[in-house]
């Protein structure tokens, strides 16, 4: 098994200039991590602004990250850019495909400082995908816990989230990498990798922070389930 030597982490943005900040702040903290914990990792960050029509570009730039611009409203072909491009300029630096690891989150997401040093301790054990757990920041005692009871935050999880995904870079090209879908494009990925190979893990280990808003982007995405707790909540009240 290869060992990884350069993580590429991607995020797709949209009109995200209240949350980019944290999101890149959290990762340099989980860069800095990894790095002074498996010295001689580098790292690079890729945002991929889709459709932004607000400050999260020049927000993104200040922290020296790779930006790219389209227009497609659509997450899953932000992905599939953001990932190519990512690839493509860490071979072009010298790595092997399979020395590259891509860590997908997203930008209203903020990761823990171990993110990365975890995930890249289990890919030294043979892992070629780690799957973690998303939990939403901000939600009322009442509706957290009947978000809880829904979700199971252990070893083994049967959750899937784009904003929260590590994978080798060739094991996401044999896999076909993201499908340009409006939603449950991680979903799809991650059901492809599970076919090409048996060395992939769920783990409540690398759960990172989400925002809580229920104004969805997507109809069914992360924001539109928690809206369908809400309205359950409310009617319980009434």
């Amino acid at each position: 098994m290869t060992v990884i030597r350069h993580v590429e982490v991607v995020i797709p943005a949209r009109n995200e200039q209240q949350h980019i900040t944290d999101c890149l702040r959290s990762i340099v903290r989980a860069g800095a991590t990894l790095g002074a914990e498996i010295p001689g990792t580098t790292w690079s960050i890729t945002v991929v602004l889709d459709c932004c029509t607000d400050d999260t570009g020049p927000l993104a730039a200040r922290f020296g990250v790779q930006l790219l611009s389209i227009a497609t409203c659509v997450v899953g072909t932000a992905r599939r850019v953001g990932t190519a491009a990512a690839i493509d300029r860490a071979v072009g630096r010298g790595c092997e495909l399979g020395a590259i690891w891509i860590a997908c989150t997203d930008a209203d997401t903020v990761v823990p400082e171990h993110w990365l040093t975890r995930q890249l301790t289990m890919a030294a054990d043979g892992i070629d995908a780690v799957i973690g757990t998303a939990v939403p920041a901000g939600l009322g005692p009442d509706m957290y816990r009947r978000w809880v009871r829904r979700h199971d935050l252990t070893e083994g999880h049967p959750h899937v989230h784009g904003a929260n995904l590590g994978f080798r870079a060739d094991t996401y090209l044999r896999a076909g990498g993201f499908p340009e879908c409006t939603t449950g494009e991680d979903v799809k990925l991650v059901q492809r990798i599970r076919a090409i190979t048996p060395r992939w893990v769920a783990t409540h280990h690398t759960s990172v922070r989400t925002s809580g808003r229920i104004d969805s982007r997507v109809e069914g995405g992360f924001a539109s389930f928690l809206a369908e707790l809400d309205a359950e909540l409310g009617e319980e009240v009434i």
